[in-house]
């Protein structure tokens, strides 16, 4: 086959170091544009961005030009140095340093994009520390408590 076709789409979750709740109504909407605005600059087209106070979900196409490992180095690092520019509440910001990545199948698309559009209602009954065990338990992805959260 002399052409690489590829269509990998993927639902990134990160969140904040330690839980810390940095992500308000005055900073979201920009900062999710921020990071699609990254993805995008990647050649990994944005479908949603969101989350909640203190984590995100990204869901994109992965590019064939970049690995998922340098995907997230470089949107972690440039939104973590702009949001310190917007103001000293935000002067000790920093993400976790790990992060989750999980295959979304594209007829599934819309329900993960639903599922990100509703983090706000979706976290008044559930932290998202019982999220992400949810998301991990569903993939059977073995991890080991003590080194999820930093």
């Amino acid at each position: 086959m002399g052409q690489t076709l590829i269509k990998n789409y993927v639902h990134i979750v990160f969140g904040t170091k330690n839980q810390q709740d940095f992500i308000n109504d005055e900073i979201e909407d920009d900062l999710f544009a921020y990071l699609g605005g990254i993805c995008n600059s990647l050649d990994c087209i944005p479908i949603k961005v969101g989350g909640y106070r203190n984590h995100v979900h990204i869901l994109c196409s992965l590019s064939k030009k970049i690995a998922l490992v340098k995907l997230l180095e470089i949107v972690k690092a440039n939104s973590s140095k702009w949001i310190k520019t917007k103001g000293e509440a935000f002067q000790d910001f920093y993400w976790q340093n790990g992060y989750g990545s999980f295959s979304v199948n594209p007829s599934q698309l819309q329900r993960v994009v639903d599922y990100i559009a509703n983090q706000k209602q979706h976290h008044e009954k559930k932290s998202f520390q019982d999220e992400y065990r949810i998301i991990l338990k569903k993939y059977d992805i073995v991890y080991d408590e003590k080194y999820v959260w930093d």
